[in-house]
């Protein structure tokens, strides 16, 4: 406690709030999980503002490969998942992705505002669900994947949110995680800070939760596919 600038109360121990700890619950999870089945016509897109928590809707063509969505990385496509970790229901929503600027791997991260559920973005299916998986194993924390192997990670054991780390060795393991993002083709000066608030469904325009894709701006749920008339 400091009053006036002077330390008037200190030495105490900090609380560990053993409730907070295993937050991550999330339901049976494979790379199946993260695939999209193509109902044709083109997909809604959330499409990233650089330096912005707020995203556009991008209606595009997407890539299909034997009926299934994949990434298209070419074009700046990603696939987008939003896993819900509270209950272990075994929702997830699912999207894609555009101004990441992957072009392999994957990240996740249980720091999603603000139900901060699992949020998994990425090139292939089996790095998605390595992502998460590494996420559900520490429980929680984020989580950059490279074929197959853990580049970098970050353990957010309090809720999925916060370390009992210090600040010091908190911030080295940001720097590397940002840096392996970047390795993997992002050239966003926070792409950390932009992953987490593609969940927030309280923010323009188009976001993704566990239960599926919100137009904000009309307060509803709205499909991936967008039939052609």
């Amino acid at each position: 406690m400091v009053s006036e600038g002077e330390l008037v109360e200190g030495g105490l121990e900090p609380v560990e709030p053993q409730e907070a700890r295993n937050s991550v619950h999330i339901g049976p999870l494979s790379p199946a999980s993260f695939s999209i089945p193509f109902e044709g016509g083109k997909a809604r897109i959330i499409g990233l503002l650089d330096g912005q928590i707020y995203t556009k809707e991008i209606i595009e063509e997407v890539k299909v490969i034997d009926g299934k969505v994949v990434a298209w990385p070419e074009r700046d496509i990603l696939k987008l998942a939003v896993v819900e970790r509270h209950t272990a229901s075994g929702r997830i929503g699912l999207g894609l992705l555009k101004g990441l600027g992957l072009k392999r791997g994957a990240v996740a991260s249980s720091i999603a505002h603000d139900s901060h559920n699992l949020i998994v973005v990425g090139v292939e299916e089996r790095d998605m669900f390595k992502a998460a998986a590494g996420v559900r194993e520490m429980g929680g924390g984020i989580v950059v994947v490279k074929d197959g192997a853990i580049l970098s990670s970050i353990r957010l054991e309090i809720g999925g949110l916060m370390t009992f780390k210090s600040a010091e060795t908190v911030a080295r393991q940001l720097r590397q995680t940002k840096d392996a993002i970047r390795a993997l083709g992002s050239n966003l000066p926070d792409p950390v800070m932009a992953i987490s608030f593609l969940a927030l469904p309280v923010i323009p325009e188009l976001k993704l939760t566990d239960r599926g894709l919100v137009d904000v701006d009309k307060h509803s749920f709205v499909p991936l596919f967008v039939k052609e008339s």
